[in-house]
């Protein structure tokens, strides 16, 4: 049986990168006391549900944002503000995953369904809310019921919304990638909608960070508490240019093509900052328009 929808990164504890400026104890209690307050009150956004679809969709966006500022951490666009290139067109979103901070930021564009691993269902508060946006859940360890996957995340497509989907399969540090796993983009050639990519860079100042990573031996807590620490953390969402139906014959020629505009060059270089132990880098930073 073929394991390549069970990938694993060779990041772990050591791509932390050393500690930055931290913010005074003082700040991060009412960071960790704001968010909390803001994930509480997410159990309003089931009203919000019944409002028209772009009031709806507005709604939920500011709210996503919302959580985000509570983590001291700020957002920035770069391309479309949107991911649907023409309304109530399906649109498969695929993205590198660095952090559980990734659902918020991509949510804080525009609110679309996600396809996760069946673990995320369980986190605290944040599960809960996750799962109410419209999430899809695999288990990484049952292959058979890709299949259904697949089918399901095609029919959702065809319905006209927009699904996003962690193409690496697993979290990285940010630093270093992982290739796109053909398997879900499946589901785009039978939708026969396109494939908008887009890239998430977390930095201070000039510097891509791997504070917010979640790799290693990180429980959802400690990760949570080193964001919180952080003086200055920045997301940036690259929503890059649509893949139109028809450009590629296959789930591994449309992976491919989502991979290569992702990793792309352009003539501004990302400074990169230091990483302990980052010695798995296989290959090299892509960079990014700022």
């Amino acid at each position: 049986m073929s394991h390549a929808w069970m990938p694993s990164s060779p990041c772990g504890d050591g791509c932390v990168s050393g500690t930055p400026r931290e913010v005074g104890r003082v700040r991060q209690v009412w960071r960790a006391v704001t968010a909390v307050t803001v994930l509480l009150c997410g159990a309003m956004i089931a009203i919000a549900l019944l409002l028209p679809g772009k009031q709806r969709e507005n709604v939920v966006r500011l709210w996503f944002h919302a959580v985000l500022r509570a983590f001291g951490v700020r957002l920035r666009v770069h391309g479309a503000r949107k991911y649907q290139e023409i309304p109530e067109r399906g649109v498969l979103v695929v993205s590198n995953h660095v952090s559980w901070l990734d659902e918020l930021a991509i949510d804080s564009v525009q609110p679309i369904k996600l396809v996760a691993k069946k673990d995320i269902k369980s986190w605290p508060v944040l599960g809960r809310l996750i799962t109410a946006a419209g999430t899809v859940y695999l288990d990484r360890e049952k292959l058979r019921e890709l299949p259904q996957a697949v089918s399901e995340l095609a029919a959702t497509l065809r319905n006209g919304s927009a699904v996003g989907i962690h193409a690496e399969g697993t979290t990285w540090c940010g630093l270093a990638s992982g290739r796109y796993k053909p398997a879900l983009f499946q589901a785009a050639l039978d939708a026969g909608v396109p494939v908008r990519p887009i890239v998430l860079r977390y930095r201070i100042g000039d510097h891509v960070t791997t504070q917010p990573a979640f790799i290693g031996s990180d429980t959802l807590i400690d990760s949570i508490r080193r964001v919180l620490k952080v003086r200055d953390l920045v997301v940036e969402v690259h929503v890059l240019d649509e893949i139109a139906p028809g450009r590629a014959g296959t789930r591994r020629e449309l992976a491919k093509l989502a991979e290569e505009q992702s990793t792309r060059l352009t003539s501004t270089e990302l400074e990169i900052a230091p990483s302990r132990g980052d010695s798995h880098r296989a290959r090299a930073i892509s960079p990014l328009v700022a």
